[in-house]
């Protein structure tokens, strides 16, 4: 069985992440690097990814002895390490909650101290994410301890870089953009990726779909994907990086039903507006903004299609009278947590298609635009934050869910679909995963869905996944736009 179909699961009951940055583990085991000074207290989270580590048979022989070194078959020395959490906002949209919005400082620790062995004492180390553009990187930062956590292996002889790979923070107020703050971006900059032919949206050409991004500028978006063209700004730290590292979050998510591995390959973007996220307009009309077409849809689209384009001339006053009438909006359309709108829901064709074109491009694209064989493809690893995921509401809007879970793998696409079955969602109906493992000639794996076998310290998981029977899940509520349509 081939290393990408094996899928770990380890499950350990614990009511709470460490509270103190670094996230020393809490024993020194035989292979830890740096000491019994640095270690003690509770930290059941080291022991989870060590334990998946271990699970997935990652150099078996040496398990329990100074020289074991898991991470060895996919970090090498002198390697760049590119490594990316969850890190999409610094709070839950409604509450000063974090800890199930973004990926915990522990897990990114305990993933490092491999990292840092496998190394060797030459390599490098970057962290980042591009989080949503009102999200404050300072505080995401501060909340992960990462800042603690670069210190620790500063003092050490290992470079951590954390980049925020974001060239704006918006400044938002009442659900209108009034204001931009120009970043530095990803210090090595980015990279117009098109994928013509092979995108995924290229079944669609000639259909004459409008597709709205990210902003107010529309047009903008639909000069990237159209006349057989279909082109991201992708930041250039993770392209040119030997190793990708994964850390997600296990979370709901409103455009595609879950946000894993696949979904959040988001943050490596250099242009969130270069990413189709729906189709104007309800089914019946080739869109899938809305789940169904309606004079209500038609007029509020009207409206909002002439109002981005006022607001795109950076008019304060413009801008202040759009947060009045946003307001009004809402009280006559209904508000998005309340109504299907912006493709919030299981009809949602585009983000999956955009999300799959981006892992196309990390794992095969080259700095210069170009793309590479499958053969050669880029290293990859998948450490899945699921202490407490999120259900209902995600990625930022959700209910914290207390599970003490810990996946790890090689291959996103496999990784997603265990993820999907351990929340209790049917991975064939959801198109991001059961899509991504379509025959293409940059196949995003080579595993098939009937090869997938998770290793667990649960018995019942202990199996193949399609052996696993439909009241071993962990019975995730969907979002709203998904009740009903994506469960097992």
């Amino acid at each position: 069985m081939s290393s990408n179909s094996i899928v770990a699961i380890w499950c350990e009951p614990m009511s709470a992440y460490p509270e103190r940055s670094p996230y020393h583990p809490g024993e020194g085991y035989p292979e830890y690097p740096f000491g019994s000074e640095n270690t003690g207290g509770d930290n059941a989270v080291y022991e989870a990814v060590r334990q998946s580590f271990h699970l997935l048979g990652y150099d078996k022989e040496h398990y329990g002895e100074r020289v074991w070194n898991p991470l060895g078959q996919i970090v090498r020395p002198g390697d760049v390490v590119f490594i990316k959490p969850n890190m999409i906002a610094h709070k839950h949209l409604y509450c000063d909650d974090w800890e199930y919005v973004i990926t915990h400082g522990s897990v990114v620790r305990a993933v490092l101290d491999y990292v840092f062995i496998a190394l060797d004492g030459s390599g490098k180390v970057i962290i980042g994410d591009g989080p949503q553009t009102d999200s404050k990187w300072g505080s995401i930062i501060e909340r992960m301890g990462l800042k603690e956590i670069q210190d620790f292996y500063a003092s050490r002889g290992l470079e951590i870089e954390l980049v925020d790979l974001r060239d704006e923070h918006w400044i938002e107020k009442d659900g209108i953009y009034i204001d931009k703050i120009k970043l530095a971006g990803d210090p090595r900059g980015g990279r117009i990726f098109d994928l013509g032919c092979r995108s995924m949206f290229a079944e669609l050409d000639g259909q004459g779909r409008k597709y709205y991004g990210a902003f107010y500028d529309i047009d903008e978006t639909n000069r990237h994907h159209s006349a057989g063209k279909h082109e991201y700004a992708v930041s250039l730290s993770p392209i040119e990086a030997d190793v990708f590292i994964n850390i997600p979050k296990l979370k709901t998510h409103k455009k595609c039903g879950l946000t894993v591995n696949l979904k959040s390959l988001v943050g490596i973007n250099a242009n969130k507006n270069l990413l189709p996220h729906y189709v104007f307009g309800g089914p019946e009309e080739g869109g899938d903004q809305f789940d169904k077409a309606q004079a209500r849809g038609r007029l509020e689209n009207t409206l909002v299609v002439k109002a981005k384009k006022v607001l795109l001339r950076d008019n304060k006053l413009a801008k202040f009278a759009a947060r009045k009438i946003k307001r009004l909006a809402y009280k006559v359309f209904g508000d998005t947590e309340e109504v299907v709108r912006s493709g919030n829901w299981h009809g949602n064709d585009t983000v999956w298609r955009m999300c799959l074109d981006l892992n196309r491009i990390l794992m095969f694209g080259n700095p210069d635009g170009t793309f590479r064989g499958q053969a050669d493809r880029k290293r990859f690893l998948s450490v899945v934050d699921g202490i407490i995921g999120m259900d209902g509401n995600g990625p930022v809007a959700g209910k914290p869910r207390s599970v003490g879970v810990v996946l790890a793998g090689d291959d996103p696409v496999t990784v997603d679909a265990a993820c999907a079955r351990l929340m209790g969602f049917d991975r064939r109906k959801l198109a991001i995963i059961a899509r991504a493992f379509d025959k293409h000639d940059l196949r995003l794996t080579e595993a098939e869905p009937s090869m997938i076998r998770i290793k667990s310290n649960v018995r019942e998981w202990d199996a193949g996944l399609h052996e696993w029977r439909d009241n071993e899940s962990l019975s995730f509520e969907p979002h709203f736009g998904w009740i009903g349509q994506v469960e097992l």
